[in-house]
């Protein structure tokens, strides 16, 4: 009798494990215009010319106020950062890992967690690992034995190593693994560069692509500057790093103003290892979704893998377990090559991303939650868009590359109501600033109708 109940019992919770996904299943069901809204997609001069998508919801009635062509997939673009977003949400919290090490005798065994926050020049100084390894007696040895990825992901265009928006993941990266070069003006050519001793490594050559500036060696850290493209007045230019053991153990080197030695053994950190945490979780999500930061969103799951992987580095880890522990029960199965959206291979539907965005606001606080995502006419991408004012009434990621644009996150309406949106724009020949002049009209319709 015992048996049979406990049997009953678990049939019982396996017939109830699909109702606890139904919540965003269900957004899958086709919907008619909200009331109100007059607006039609499809004979629209500017989404007639391209692949339109268009999800609106209502979370608080649990309901679709407006869908057109939401269970299409679509080129996300940096839309695919909400995924980075809650998978760091769900795996990471608000403690992020910056380092681990274990002392034997005279020597300080390190590795690095992905943490990309070590003298970031685009986040407030924290200088908790820095005085660390500045201040211990020991031998310091760089271990990479740990990192098991790729410089670049799946997807990416190799032929970008030179750009700022494209630096190459690592297991410690150290001033966002891009060179900072700075030129005060003058007409003179000479630039400043941080960390100071790539200054060795700069080289003056006029024959130079003229459209760029400053440039890199695709696979060695040798830069070099056009004199004839010369700028007026102060500018600024940033390069990534070509990673490498050795070339970070160059950089902590310098900066750390002490011998830094990698060692080469496959040594990963053992159990009792200590780890060094930090608080600024929000500050590399803010990063991450104000200014678009493509070199967060890739550390970003490489701390993932970190905290799921046994202390491995491994992105493609990371979205694995993210679709199948936190993500599953979204209405249509992302196709999901990368932290950041850079790659093409990344494909979603806008119902995804509206059920990706409930689960998001479910677990942050609403002030919190905005504080995060750019408020359109105020902060980050969004800064010169969606203006209304001093009350912004659109917060969300936005998502370009060449042809396509994407925008998903919330709206309050003008009465008050907290919807949730996904527009995406695939195909498009017409020009960027037309398709987001055309997705504004609709977005400030619903804003000044619901």
């Amino acid at each position: 009798m015992m048996k049979r109940a406990n049997l009953l019992l678990l049939l019982a919770l396996l017939a109830a494990v699909p109702v606890l996904a139904q919540k965003h299943k269900k957004k899958s069901k086709p919907a008619a215009p909200a009331a109100g809204l007059s607006f039609d997609l499809e004979k629209s001069p500017v989404f007639s010319k391209c692949f339109t998508g268009f999800a609106l919801y209502d979370p608080a009635r649990d309901s679709m106020l407006y869908a057109y062509q939401a269970d299409r997939y679509f080129t996300p673009a940096s839309n695919a950062k909400l995924l980075t977003l809650y998978a760091s949400l769900k795996m990471l919290g608000d403690s992020i890992p910056s380092l681990q090490y274990r002392q034997e005798g005279d020597l300080l065994i390190f590795w690095g967690t992905g943490d990309p926050s070590f003298l970031n020049p685009h986040l407030r100084p924290d200088t908790l690992v820095y005085e660390f390894l500045r201040s211990r007696k020991e031998t310091l040895l760089f271990c990479p034995a740990n990192f098991r990825d790729e410089r670049y992901g799946s997807g990416w265009m190799w032929s970008d190593y030179p750009y700022s928006y494209q630096p190459e993941k690592s297991p410690f990266p150290v001033y966002s693994n891009v060179a900072h070069f700075r030129q005060l003006g003058g007409g003179s050519g000479q630039v400043s560069v941080t960390p100071a001793f790539l200054k060795s490594r700069v080289r003056y050559d006029t024959s130079f692509h003229a459209e760029d500036y400053i440039g890199r060696e695709e696979y060695d850290n040798q830069f070099i500057v056009n004199i004839l493209a010369d700028r007026d007045g102060e500018v600024e230019w940033h390069v990534p790093f070509r990673y490498s053991p050795s070339f970070l153990a160059e950089v902590l080197s310098d900066t750390l103003k002490r011998p830094v030695y990698v060692l080469g053994a496959p040594l990963m950190p053992p159990p009792d290892a200590a780890t060094i945490y930090h608080q600024g979780a929000d500050n590399l999500y803010r990063l991450l979704m104000q200014e678009s930061d493509n070199f967060i969103a890739e550390q970003l799951l490489l701390l993932c893998s970190w905290k799921k992987s046994a202390g491995f580095l491994n992105a493609e880890s990371a979205m694995a377990y993210a679709l199948r522990y936190h993500l599953s029960d979204l209405p249509d199965e992302p196709k999901w090559a990368d932290g950041s959206g850079l790659s093409r291979y990344n494909l979603l539907t806008p119902r995804s991303l509206v059920a990706l965005l409930d689960k998001i606001q479910e677990e942050l606080p609403r002030e919190r939650l905005l504080s995060i995502f750019p408020a359109g006419g105020v902060s980050g991408t969004l800064r010169t868009d969606y203006r209304n004012g001093d009350t912004p009434y659109v917060y969300a990621k936005t998502g370009t590359l060449r042809n396509n644009h994407c925008l998903s996150g919330y709206l309050l309406t003008r009465k008050g109501r907290f919807l949730i949106f996904s527009f995406m724009n695939n195909n498009f020949t017409t020009s960027t600033s037309a398709v987001r002049k055309e997705m504004e009209k609709v977005l400030r319709e619903v804003y000044e109708t619901l």
